[in-house]
């Protein structure tokens, strides 16, 4: 075995259907990739054109961060021998936006207010509501939304996908209620509108059916739910 055979390999390319994935070592640095890359594709001339366009390119590179620049660095590698465009990025490395994605989608915003027909209030995160949401009026989170007065009108958590989302009000009789894309219209029977007391939550089962319980029962349903309210 060659000294060159029993070299780490820092870049393994795989042909897929729809291109090649490159899966760099992220242990090493940027230029032994470079330079690892350039020995793959002067090996392997004839495997690396393609007369229907350019090639989609998809980088694996595990707790590696690559800033635009260096991407366009390796993109740039590859084009000396071939026409390419860097489709993907897979990284584990979360970038500031994500981070800072993440905190939104974490955080708790306390509002006192009454929301009017036809007003539309988006957060994201979870929403603590003091106040009543009027028909014809939305409330929208990315997390859960806790109402603190009466919902009449609609009512969508969860709304960028979030299934584990819930809605909890002091007196529920809504127009509408959505978690997540699943939309639960109130029944024609309104018999309780006015009569139910006790703070009621919505949540979707394991079905991805929409039920509306006594808000007692939400430690059992959501056990990993913390809500932390600070009036």
């Amino acid at each position: 075995m060659t000294s060159k055979q029993r070299k780490a390999q820092h870049v393994i390319i795989k042909g897929t259907k729809d291109g090649l994935t490159l899966l760099l070592d992220d242990q090493c640095s940027l230029d032994a990739l470079i330079h690892e890359l350039q020995d793959k594709l002067s090996e392997h001339p004839d495997t690396t054109s393609n007369v229907h366009g350019p090639v989609k390119v998809k980088l694996v590179i595990g707790k590696r961060y690559l800033d635009d620049i260096q991407i366009k660095e390796l993109e740039n590698t590859f084009s000396k021998e071939m026409n390419v465009i860097i489709d993907e990025v897979d990284s584990e490395v979360m970038t500031k936006a994500d981070a800072e994605e993440m905190k939104q989608n974490n955080q708790m915003t306390r509002i006192v207010k009454f929301i009017r027909s036809g007003q539309v209030l988006e957060v994201k995160g979870d929403i603590i509501l003091i106040g009543d949401v009027n028909p014809g009026a939305t409330v929208k989170a990315t997390g859960n939304i806790y109402i603190l007065g009466r919902l009449r009108g609609v009512a969508h958590a969860g709304f960028t996908g979030n299934e584990e989302a819930v809605i909890c009000a002091s007196s529920m009789t809504p127009s509408q209620l959505r978690i997540a894309s699943i939309i639960r219209r109130p029944p024609e029977n309104k018999e309780n509108e006015t009569t139910g007391q006790e703070m009621e939550c919505a949540y979707l089962n394991e079905e991805n059916e929409m039920l509306i319980d006594k808000l007692q029962k939400l430690s059992s349903i959501r056990p990993n739910l913390t809500m932390d309210i600070d009036l």
